[in-house]
């Protein structure tokens, strides 16, 4: 599903103009990603968390050359399906 497929979804179901499912789907996913750059877990029920795993910095290789390289550390976002949303995706 894509994020224009989410907004006319919304849309249909609630009964909203495109326009205002277009505002509330934006406003969700801005609030999700001030939460994670300030590096707070975001927990939704039923559905998962989205959390920020810390990666430090190491050394590897160039898989063409061989070479060392180093890696800088970064912070990078995950997800953990929740237990309803494991088991509906297993049923079907």
């Amino acid at each position: 599903m894509t994020k224009s497929e989410l907004i006319k979804n919304l849309a249909l179901q609630m009964d909203l103009p495109t326009k205002e499912a277009d505002v509330a789907v934006n406003t969700v996913l801005e609030v999700l990603r001030d939460s994670l750059s300030r590096g707070d877990r975001v927990e939704l029920r039923g559905f998962g968390s989205l959390g920020i795993k810390h990666h430090r910095a190491r050394e590897g290789r160039n898989p063409k050359t061989g070479v060392s390289v180093q890696v800088e550390a970064k912070r990078l976002v995950f997800f953990k399906a929740g237990k309803e949303l494991r088991e509906r995706v297993d049923r079907n």
